[in-house]
């Protein structure tokens, strides 16, 4: 039996990207000045949250001195700054914010994933490098079956979705699917509706393409979404 556990132990060695394998073991290993003390995760990253979710959030991938040093997705960069911060205020997260995997944050009725496990050189990962990692998201879709909202943050996260989609037939293509923030799409019967979202990416967040309240406006509409009978 395929289960959540099983799942993530697959992830945390999984060796199918010598590329990204590398560069997060290098990351680790030189790590950046202000985490000298850490000891850096270094291995690809599982997903965490509420098994029970009825809503999915799906990023690009671990942060080279984020995830890929606190071992849980959107933790301890400023990305996750932003992303729990909204999720605390819309009552999916237990707090404001997520340092490391024993701050005791909790999660409820999301799941947090992302389109490839490892921190990739420059947010970068590889079109085949996202292919290997697909079979992760579409094994982790089958095991979350309460899931009723996916939320793709950045347009890559929306077309990896997307692509799992057609990859089982349940599209035939991408198009008629414009990315743009915070739509909502109805995908396929039985599976579940798809909003789009900018990423909560310190470029974004620092230049006002996404600001707290447009992120709000996201998870509230999530919420709804996920509610609807």
């Amino acid at each position: 039996m395929d289960s959540l556990e099983i799942l993530e132990g697959e992830i945390v060695h999984c060796r199918l990207c010598p590329r990204l394998r590398e560069h997060c073991a290098t990351v680790a290993s030189v790590k950046r000045r202000a985490y000298r003390d850490w000891d850096y995760w270094g291995k690809p990253v599982p997903g965490f949250g509420d098994p029970q979710a009825r809503i999915l959030i799906l990023g690009l991938a671990p942060g080279a001195h984020g995830s890929n040093r606190t071992g849980r997705m959107f933790t301890g960069d400023r990305s996750g700054d932003m992303l729990y911060g909204a999720l605390h205020k819309t009552g999916f997260a237990s707090q404001p914010s997520a340092v490391s995997r024993e701050d005791g944050l909790r999660l409820r009725d999301v799941y947090i994933t992302a389109a490839a496990r490892c921190a990739p050189p420059d947010n970068k990962p590889s079109p085949e490098e996202l292919r290997n990692c697909r079979p992760y998201l579409e094994r982790e879709l089958a095991l979350l079956t309460n899931v009723r909202v996916v939320v793709a943050l950045g347009r890559i996260a929306f077309d990896s979705y997307l692509d799992v989609l057609k990859s089982q037939g349940a599209i035939r293509s991408r198009a008629g699917f414009d990315f743009g923030h915070n739509r909502r799409f109805t995908t396929a019967p039985g599976r579940p509706a798809l909003i789009a979202s900018y990423h909560p990416s310190q470029q974004n967040t620092s230049t006002g393409k996404l600001t707290e309240a447009m992120l709000l406006e996201v998870f509230r509409k999530a919420r709804r979404a996920s509610e609807r009978p």
